[in-house]
C-alpha cells in the first residue's frame, strides 16, 4: 500500500500542470454563473473592483458550454483561453 501511495504521489508531482489545468476546466465548467457572488477573482473578493481579467472565468464557462456570443460579452479572450488550455493539455498528454 505504501508503494502504491508513493507511486501516486510521484505521478501527481510529475503531472502537476496537467492536473491543475484539467481541474481548473472542471471547476470553471460547473461555476455557478447565475450567482453574482460566484467569482474566482481575488480583486473582486477583496472588494477592489474591476481588473483586466474580470469576466474571464464566466467567459470560459460560456465557451465550455458552447455559447460563444455570451462568452465574448463577458470577456473577449475567453474563447482564446479555452483553446490555449486545451492545446496545452493535448501537449502534456502527448509528452508523457
Amino acid at each position: 500500500m505504501i508503494g502504491y501511495t508513493t507511486r501516486m504521489l510521484k505521478w501527481g508531482h510529475q503531472h502537476l500542470e496537467l492536473l491543475f489545468l484539467m481541474t481548473a476546466l472542471v471547476v470553471l465548467f460547473f461555476l455557478p454563473v447565475e450567482k453574482k457572488e460566484s467569482s474566482l477573482c481575488l480583486f473582486s473578493l477583496l472588494g477592489i473592483g474591476q481588473c483586466p481579467g474580470c469576466g474571464l472565468g464566466h467567459s470560459i464557462y460560456y465557451a465550455l458550454h458552447l455559447k460563444p456570443a455570451v462568452s465574448f460579452q463577458h470577456h473577449p479572450f475567453g474563447i482564446f483561453a479555452v483553446l490555449v488550455i486545451f492545446s496545452r493539455i493535448k501537449q502534456l498528454i502527448h509528452l508523457k
